[in-house]
């Protein structure tokens, strides 16, 4: 099974391409006690609730998280379908602002992952460019290349994000990036899948995608 990432950002969790929460997350921030929200979803899911055992598999599922004392404990992980129809019975004007404030946090989150995805499709065709464009292409120019545009647009490399994030040595850093970084990551690329053909200097790819992203980020601001 893919492994879960939470995204600060928005925290959510993101697996497989799909955004979740947690039940924990729901007893935190609507003020409730964490049993009395699984006990809700216990209702929810039960084969006699009237919910679809389609709707209940593919919006809830069960899992463990280790509590202060290193003991195991129950919790949910819920798709926003799984998350309205859990708190769909809250009332009140705080718990109907907190609904609609995360319905927002899963709209935006879906956002991200659907850029995340769209950058992950388009690396093969980065890849690609990079190695038609050396003879006797080395591992370290694939790392030179997208290094080049990750200090762009993060002001650093992958090594020093991760580093500074706490992430493993071989953590893919996307997931933990924000969406305009994303989209700003993929432009470049875009970009310098062509660069790579036209123009073989280095320093003249690199002045060329930093006015580029200079362009996108004056476009964003107006």
């Amino acid at each position: 099974m893919a492994k879960l990432i939470l995204n600060p950002e928005y925290r959510l969790y993101e697996r497989n391409g799909q955004a979740f929460c947690s039940s924990r997350q729901i007893a935190e921030e609507f003020g409730r006690r964490h049993d009395h929200v699984l006990r809700t979803i216990d209702e929810i899911t039960a084969p006699t609730s009237g919910v679809s055992e389609q709707f209940r598999l593919l919006n809830f599922e069960e899992s463990r998280y280790k509590d202060a004392s290193g003991r195991w404990n129950r919790e949910f992980l819920l798709t926003k379908d799984g998350f309205v129809m859990t708190v769909m019975d809250f009332k009140g004007p705080k718990a109907r602002a907190f609904k609609e404030a995360y319905i927002a946090r899963f709209n935006a989150m879906e956002a991200f992952i659907r850029s995340l995805q769209a950058a992950k499709m388009e690396f093969p065709a980065f890849t690609e460019a990079v190695m038609n464009a050396h003879e006797e292409p080395k591992h370290y120019h694939f790392s030179n290349e997208i290094n080049m545009i990750y200090r762009i647009v993060l002001g650093m490399d992958a090594k020093a994000f991760r580093q500074l994030h706490g992430l493993d040595k071989d953590a893919v850093i996307r997931p933990y990036l924000t969406v305009e970084q994303i989209q700003a990551i993929e432009a470049l690329q875009r970009v310098d899948i062509g660069l790579l053909v036209a123009v073989p200097d280095y320093q003249r790819r690199k002045q060329l995608l930093q006015e580029h992203y200079v362009r996108i980020q004056r476009k964003r601001i107006a």
